[in-house]
């Protein structure tokens, strides 16, 4: 039986999977719902590109919560 495709990228998911209302993602992998939708079947290219979007979320958080 052959080996299935490796996975270059894993999914950022942390088991929290709870959309902020506020601020349009979730609070674990701060992925938005498209973005976590499309990740299964998102090209390489694709997922790097949502990946690098996340570090960004996460350091923006607390002040994006602090203005309530």
């Amino acid at each position: 039986m052959p080996h299935p495709p490796l996975r270059i990228f894993n999914s950022p998911c942390k088991s929290v999977c709870r959309i902020d209302d506020r601020l349009g993602w979730c609070v674990g992998c701060k992925r938005t719902k498209p973005e976590i939708k499309a990740w299964p079947t998102a090209s390489d290219k694709q997922k790097q590109a949502i990946l690098d979007r996340l570090a960004d979320r996460a350091a923006a958080e607390p002040s994006l919560l602090a203005r309530g």
